[in-house]
């Protein structure tokens, strides 16, 4: 009884790895959920502040200046940084977003969560074979990252 137990339990197991590392997913896991009614957000008008405005609605919270809550975002810095020793050949470089924001009640100006920071990092790969690219490269490091930082914004934001 006890191997039939086991191997039952493995073959579930492989199965479900198999199925994980192939891509499937359950439909409607992946959706964002409401994370907030309402929401007013404030701080420099950049792409992040965008993707978080785009995200918050797909999400059903309804961005508007009179909410009860403001988000209060900063200014986005990039920093891009190598990892290679040498100068010539394929370089891995390292590309780090970190963004400020808060969260406080229009009300009274309490903040709900005071100071905090988003960073996320990537690597790429660049060559002085492919001049033309190392701009794209730079760029789609970029995008990936203001993605990452809207996720773990989102995730922060679904505490409350």
């Amino acid at each position: 009884m006890q191997r039939r137990t086991f191997l039952t339990l493995g073959l579930a197991g492989g199965v479900g790895l198999a199925l994980g590392g192939c891509g499937f997913r359950l439909r409607g896991f992946d959706e964002p959920a409401a994370v907030i009614d309402a929401l007013a957000l404030a701080g420099p008008d950049s792409e992040l502040s965008r993707l978080v405005r785009e995200r918050l609605e797909a999400a059903g919270t309804r961005v508007d200046d009179g909410a009860d809550r403001v988000l209060t975002l900063g200014q986005p810095e990039f920093q891009r940084r190598g990892l290679s020793v040498l100068d010539s050949g394929p370089r891995e470089e390292e590309m780090t977003l970190t963004a400020p924001f808060s969260v406080q009640r229009a009300s009274d100006g309490a903040y709900l969560l005071d100071q905090q920071r988003l960073e996320v990092t990537t690597r790429y790969t660049v060559s002085d074979a492919n001049l033309l690219i190392q701009d794209d490269l730079r760029e789609e490091a970029r995008q990936e990252l203001r993605e990452a930082a809207v996720r773990q914004l989102l995730d922060r934001l679904r505490a409350l």
